[in-house]
């Protein structure tokens, strides 16, 4: 099965939104860098998709990345990061964003629901306040704790430092 027919630029999902919305289903959005994609990712995209509902994954580009995690990442390029993604039976689209936040890609696609991690109920969530105005609401995921794509990036340099010499 060819899955690039997930992974969609802005104009195109607002048409598949549109179809959705006609068919009364929820749109629900979440975004990440989605790095050394782990199981932590793979739990909360799961619980993220719910029965009548579109779930749309946008993922910051190369770029994004590296102007949020620094130069060294991402570790995985966008186009790899993108198919990964859309290779999920339960990841409706995957849509690339090359802005720090996905602010304004939030307000074009104008989703019912925004997902993010419990980690994030205390911080400010771009694209929060334009959800709920539209009388949307943001739903919250467990987080899981110490499961992150940097802490598997320490884990490999710690373990595997001993190596640096030689090809493993």
């Amino acid at each position: 099965m060819d899955l690039r027919y997930k992974i969609v630029k802005c104009s195109t999902l607002k048409k598949k939104i549109s179809v959705a919305r006609r068919q009364g289903i929820e749109i629900a959005f979440t975004n990440g860098c989605f790095d050394i994609i782990h199981y932590g990712h793979i739990k909360y995209l799961y619980a993220a998709k719910k029965k009548n509902r579109l779930l749309i994954v946008g993922l910051n580009s190369d770029r994004s990345v590296r102007a949020i995690k620094g130069s060294l990442r991402p570790i995985i390029k966008e186009r790899e990061r993108a198919f990964i993604l859309a290779a999920l039976s339960f990841v409706d689209y995957v849509v690339l964003f090359d802005d720090d936040t996905p602010e304004a890609l939030i307000q074009s696609l104008k989703p019912d629901v925004l997902i993010k991690g419990a980690d994030w109920k205390d911080k400010r969530i771009a694209g929060a306040d334009f959800v709920l105005t539209r009388g949307g609401k943001i739903e919250y995921i467990d987080y899981l704790k110490g499961i992150s794509s940097t802490n598997i990036i320490s884990t490999i340099i710690n373990r595997y430092d001993h190596l640096k010499d030689r090809t493993i």
